[in-house]
């Protein structure tokens, strides 16, 4: 493991220098504790004291709509992929995104690889670092998501006076080193950074815990089919799809063909989609397998506890972010009360 460190003005002028040549994607604050992912003009903007950003980084890797082949139909039929993927800098991932990002890449690694994700993925250097603060909402710590170990290529923890660096690959090795003055990090800052991160599970509030270890939890749910909760809590849902939309491990799209109004071709195009949507099962025959809303709003946490971590490292697909729970409406998504509602049986 090597540790590096800079000094608050340093690291402005290293993220400074990443903005002069890269094209850097960094957290801002849009509107007083409201915080997004968006490119950075200059290092003032960075605000690494963020909670959660509104929507994920999920989006710089699958785009909420993407052509993926152009075509024409006259004189000719003939088809050519579109394959975009800009190099560029992610700077702020909290672990629990970087989390959600590596469960992304090994899906979509898997059988048919998918060329555009991967390509983009392939083109992104990612700066993780720990999170300062947590929302109301946020429960990952329960979800093993406080830190996390591989996918980023350099990680940042403020101590007060200085930033401490990892490094993790050799793509992260070389940006450091080209673009600022980092010395090695002391004894002393290594102990700092270790008690941080020592106390970042106390950031969420504990009446936010999962009462159900994290292991547990795909076992819980899987014979819980049955559970009153999944009526109770669908007879409100609006099927609106916002939980999935906020979610860092919602991936599922929808692929059409846009013709142009000539109807020479046009474009092969992929749009976000979510299980919680009316028609997001809907079939070429007219058969909807989940037309209830008590179907969907089930299968959603089924997904995130039993069938994703059959396909992805056997690992949970919720990191506790809270993005759902906080933009839930009626606030029925929640997934600490429901799964510590059939925790208790009841």
């Amino acid at each position: 493991m090597t540790l590096k460190a800079l000094t608050k003005d340093q690291f402005n002028e290293f993220v400074n220098e990443l903005i002069a040549s890269n094209r850097v994607v960094g957290v801002k604050e849009k509107e007083k504790n409201f915080f997004v992912f968006d490119d950075l003009d200059e290092a003032s903007e960075l605000k690494l004291g963020y909670d959660v950003a509104y929507l994920s980084p999920r989006k710089y890797f699958q785009p909420p709509r993407e052509t993926l082949l152009k075509f024409t139909t006259t004189p000719k039929v003939n088809a050519e992929p579109v394959v975009e993927a800009e190099p560029f800098i992610l700077l702020g991932v909290h672990p629990y995104d970087m989390k959600a990002i590596n469960q992304m890449t090994a899906a979509f690694s898997k059988d048919n690889k998918d060329t555009n994700y991967l390509a983009r993925r392939e083109a992104a250097t990612i700066i993780c670092s720990d999170p300062q603060a947590a929302t109301d909402w946020s429960f990952w710590p329960w979800m093993n998501a406080t830190t996390v170990d591989k996918g980023w290529d350099l990680f940042v923890t403020d101590i007060g006076d200085a930033y401490v660096i990892e490094v993790g690959t050799d793509k992260g090795k070389a940006l450091l080193e080209k673009n600022s003055k980092a010395t090695d990090a002391t004894s002393e800052q290594t102990s700092k950074r270790d008690e941080i991160r020592g106390n970042l599970k106390n950031l969420c509030k504990a009446d936010r815990a999962i009462n159900v270890p994290a292991q547990d939890i795909g076992a819980l749910v899987s014979k819980s089919e049955d559970h009153p909760v999944w009526e109770e809590n669908a007879e409100k849902c609006y099927s609106c799809g916002t939980c999935n939309q906020v979610c860092p491990t919602c991936y599922c799209f929808d692929v059409r063909e846009e013709m142009n109004l000539e109807l020479t071709g046009g474009e092969r195009v992929r749009r976000w989609d979510g299980c919680l949507l009316q028609d997001f099962a809907s079939v070429a025959s007219g058969e909807n397998f989940r037309e209830h809303r008590t179907n969907r709003f089930r299968h959603r946490i089924m997904r995130k506890c039993t069938y994703v971590p059959q396909i992805v490292e056997d690992d949970l697909a919720c990191v506790g972010c809270g993005r759902c729970s906080s933009q839930c409406l009626p606030d029925i998504t929640d997934p600490v009360k429901i799964i510590n509602r059939l925790a208790e049986g009841k």
